[in-house]
């Protein structure tokens, strides 16, 4: 299982949220490069990197955070935030990013991220397949959609796609643990995707069991911040 830790900007800066709520912001690191060069030294391979400015301004913002992490690490960035349209893909790929993850546009306008992977292939464009209760939020988490997770991901699987980003949104950032039940049936009913679990990674027994539950990756954002899991913790999956 691949260890994916998250850097989320806002203002240039490595910030979490608690929910996607803006209101509940932690800042902490004024030099994502810097924390993401932490991350390589202890042998991490691959970043998410969220552009949250972006996803408010619905075109993304912070392309040169993006760049500079690109150019002075070897880490593979998948980046989302903003994207909206093919030249802000393109655009993100130009910066340095290896994959986009597309997250509400997937839902709003399956047509077009249909296209991106016919454009550039399943390997570089990742679904954000992010949900509360089982079902598909979007517009940065504001709003439930009427799919369930599982038809999203089917539809999408059917439509050539293979990576599914897995956020429960309900409990991203409070450090409560993922939804391990969830993730045991989607891995059940739909054994072709590639799922990564992200939202809730706490402990380094979280990150054990989503491994043995059969998760792709585990994207880990606060717990790192916070200390609760360790990067010489997870050099066993590195």
């Amino acid at each position: 299982m691949e260890i994916i830790p998250a850097i989320d900007l806002i203002g240039g800066q490595c910030v979490r949220l608690t929910e996607g709520d803006f209101a509940q912001q932690t800042t902490y690191d004024a030099d994502p490069l810097a924390v993401a060069q932490r991350f390589e030294a202890a042998g991490v391979k691959r970043l998410h990197l969220v552009d949250l400015d972006g996803a408010r301004a619905r075109q993304p913002v912070n392309l040169p955070v993006l760049e500079r992490i690109a150019r002075h690490t070897s880490l593979v960035i998948d980046f989302g935030g903003g994207l909206q349209s093919e030249e802000a893909v393109r655009s993100a790929f130009a910066a340095g990013a290896a994959q986009i993850t597309a997250g509400s546009i997937a839902v709003r306008e399956p047509a077009t991220v249909q296209q991106w992977l016919q454009e550039f292939g399943a390997e570089r464009i990742l679904l954000g397949a992010d949900f509360r209760d089982n079902h598909i939020s979007i517009n940065a988490w504001a709003e439930q959609s009427e799919r369930t997770v599982a038809e999203f991901i089917q539809d999408y699987l059917n439509a050539g796609a293979t990576t599914f980003v897995c956020t429960d949104v309900s409990k991203d950032g409070k450090l409560q643990g993922p939804s391990v039940a969830t993730y045991r049936e989607l891995r059940q009913q739909l054994p072709a995707a590639r799922l990564v679990a992200s939202g809730g990674v706490t402990t380094l027994a979280d990150v054990e069991v989503l491994a043995e539950v059969g998760m792709h990756g585990a994207i880990i954002g606060k717990a790192i911040y916070e200390g609760t899991i360790t990067l010489q913790q997870l050099q066993k999956f590195l």
